[in-house]
C-alpha cells in the first residue's frame, strides 16, 4: 500500500510541472481570448465595454474576414492534398526502387524543412520577381520572348504561396513515410507480385493501408499546422497583399489587433480556434478505419 502511495506521489511530482505550465501558458490565455471576444476595448485604454456577441455578428458581414477565411481554407485543402500526394509518391519511389544516392536525395528533400520561413520566403520572393526573377527568366528563355508575369499579383499570389508552402513541407513528411514503408515486410510485395499485382497496385493496396495510421496522424497535425504556416508565409512574403488577395485568417486577426480592435480580433481568434477544433474532429472521423497489422 505504502509502495503504491509513494509511486503515485512520484508520478504527480513528475507530471505536475508540465500540467502547471500548460494551464498557465495554454488554458488560461485561451479562456481569456474567449472572455475578451465579448468585450470591446480601445487601443490605449484599459477600459472594457461588454458587447456580448456583437463582435461575432460583425464578422458575418465583414467581407474582408470572409475572404481571409476562404483563402485559409483554400491553402489548407490544396497544400495538404498536394504535399501528401507528392510525399507519399516520392517516399514510395525512394523506398522500393533501387536508386543510386537514395540517402543523398533524402537529405536534399529534407533541407527545406530546416530552413526558416523567412529564408524560404526570401528565396521564393527572389524567384517570383517580375523583372529579373528566376521563374520569369526561365520562361523567357523557353518562350523566346520576354515574360514579366506578376507572380505575386492578385491573380497568382495564392498559387505562389501554395508552391512555397508545399516545397517547405514535403521533405519532412516524405522522410516520415519512408520510415513507415521500410517496416512493411518485403514478402507481402513478393506475394502480390506473384499474383500479378504491379507496382502501382501494390502501392495502393498494400503500402497505403499498412501505413494508414501514420498517414492519419500526420494528416491531422499538418492540417492544423497549415493554419499557422499560412500566416507566417503571408507575413513574410506578401503582408496580405496585394489588396488583401493573400490575407488569411490569422494575418487578418493581427491586422485588426494592430488597428486597436482588440475585442474584434479576439472574436476572430475564437472562430479560428473553433474552426481548427472542428476540422480536426472531422478529419479524425473521416479517416478512421480499422488498422491493419503485419
Amino acid at each position: 500500500m505504502e509502495k503504491n502511495k509513494g509511486r503515485s506521489r512520484f508520478i504527480v511530482l513528475c507530471v505536475a510541472p508540465a500540467v502547471i505550465l500548460f494551464v498557465i501558458f495554454m488554458i488560461i490565455p485561451t479562456l481569456n481570448v474567449f472572455r475578451m471576444s465579448l468585450f470591446e476595448r480601445g487601443a490605449y485604454s484599459p477600459d472594457e465595454t461588454f458587447v456580448g456577441f456583437a463582435n461575432f455578428k460583425s464578422l458575418v458581414n465583414d467581407s474582408n474576414f470572409i475572404r481571409a477565411m476562404q483563402n485559409t481554407i483554400l491553402l489548407i485543402v490544396v497544400v495538404t492534398m498536394v504535399t501528401f500526394a507528392l510525399a507519399l509518391v516520392f517516399a514510395g519511389i525512394l523506398t522500393r526502387e533501387n536508386i543510386k544516392g537514395k540517402e543523398l536525395l533524402r537529405v536534399i528533400f529534407y533541407i527545406p524543412n530546416i530552413l526558416s520561413i523567412v529564408v524560404i520566403s526570401g528565396i521564393f520572393s527572389a524567384i517570383y520577381k517580375p523583372e529579373n526573377g528566376m521563374l520569369n527568366s526561365l520562361l523567357s528563355m523557353i518562350s523566346g520572348h520576354e515574360v514579366s508575369t506578376l507572380w505575386k499579383g492578385e491573380d497568382l499570389v495564392m498559387l505562389s504561396l501554395i508552391i512555397a508552402m508545399v516545397w517547405q513541407a514535403i521533405g519532412y513528411y516524405m522522410v516520415m513515410y519512408m520510415a513507415s514503408m521500410a517496416a512493411v515486410p518485403q514478402s507481402l510485395y513478393e506475394s502480390a507480385g506473384l499474383d500479378g499485382a504491379g507496382r502501382v497496385k501494390q502501392f495502393f493496396q498494400i503500402t497505403i493501408p499498412l501505413i494508414w495510421t501514420n498517414i492519419r496522424t500526420t494528416l491531422t497535425f499538418f492540417i492544423i499546422s497549415t493554419i499557422n504556416m499560412a500566416f507566417l508565409f503571408v507575413k513574410a512574403m506578401t503582408s496580405g497583399g496585394p489588396n488583401g488577395a493573400s490575407e488569411v485568417a490569422l494575418s487578418y486577426m493581427y491586422g485588426q489587433k494592430d488597428a486597436g480592435l482588440y475585442g474584434y480580433s479576439m472574436a476572430i481568434g475564437v472562430v479560428i480556434f473553433l474552426f481548427s477544433f472542428l476540422l480536426s474532429a472531422l478529419v479524425n472521423k473521416v479517416t478512421k478505419r480499422t488498422p491493419l497489422e503485419f
